[in-house]
């Protein structure tokens, strides 16, 4: 009998791919996703029951935590600014500095992130059920394609409902500034507003539109590859909801900075 105990194809140890490497595979991956998105997502045919449904899901659904972290963001940045401005007698330049504020910065960051954590969470672990269930796997076997039926339509949604939530907060947000500004100084509503928007230019409108654009995309393709790509049963269901939340909102921060950097080239 041949000994195959010193055979080098025996004993040769299988080597798994280290952090460095498993890195670079990741980054391959979510650009294959991304890719695959921008080939699919706006060829026909084009999903577009679906489509509004998850609009309705993402947007509708999200209103109400909106509505009440706008306002209450609103009331608290007001009442915050107030001793400040006070010291230097421009209390009257309140509504402006609110105003700025949240059309900047406050309204697209806050719904990205509020976004984050509940549009993304609930994209994650619904997918992410589809996939441990082979309820993907089966929408290939019936010759229909699982990508843009499942991921295209929630990243498409996210991406167009992102800034009208953006300046839905930032109205809401208003709207809590003003109360606190009539109780205070008794400035009315028409004052308030024109005051409020009166420093307000298409760039910043602009910026604002273009970062929401970009926080929805982001979450959406960061949930929608967590859960498409989840596996280990209920625990990486879990996994897949957890990690498209704090993903997405790391990289929502990153943008953030990145973006304002960018603007305030042109603002110079």
């Amino acid at each position: 009998m041949e000994n195959t105990e010193n055979s080098p194809v025996l004993n040769e140890e299988v080597k798994t791919p280290g952090k460095l490497s498993r890195m670079f595979l990741t980054i391959y991956d979510v650009n294959r996703f991304i890719m695959r998105f921008f080939k699919e997502g706006f060829l026909p045919p084009y999903e577009g029951k679906e489509l509004l449904r998850q609009c309705y899901e993402i947007g509708y659904r999200s209103a109400l935590l909106i509505s009440t972290t706008g306002f209450i963001t609103g009331v608290v940045f007001t009442k915050q600014s107030r001793p400040s401005l006070s010291e230097f007698g421009a209390t009257s330049w309140l509504p402006s500095l609110v105003g700025i504020a949240l059309l900047r910065t406050l309204a697209p960051l806050l719904t990205g992130l509020i976004a984050a954590g509940k549009v993304g969470s609930s994209i994650g672990a619904e997918l992410g059920s589809m996939r441990v269930t082979e309820q993907i796997d089966a929408m290939e076997v019936s010759a229909t394609n699982p990508f843009k039926f499942l991921v295209s339509t929630r990243v498409l949604a996210a991406t167009i409902t992102m800034p009208i939530l953006t300046f839905y907060t930032a109205l809401v947000g208003l709207l809590g500034s003003l109360l606190n500004v009539s109780m205070s100084e008794g400035t009315s509503a028409k004052a308030f507003f024109q005051y409020s928007l009166e420093q307000i230019t298409f760039l910043d409108i602009t910026a604002s539109t273009i970062k929401a654009i970009l926080f929805g995309f982001t979450i959406g393709m960061v949930g929608c590859y967590q859960g498409y790509n989840s596996s280990k049963g209920t625990e990486g269901v879990g996994k897949a909801a957890n990690s498209a939340v704090v993903i997405a909102m790391f990289l929502i921060f990153i943008e953030e900075v990145v973006s304002v950097q960018f603007f305030s080239l042109f603002r110079a």
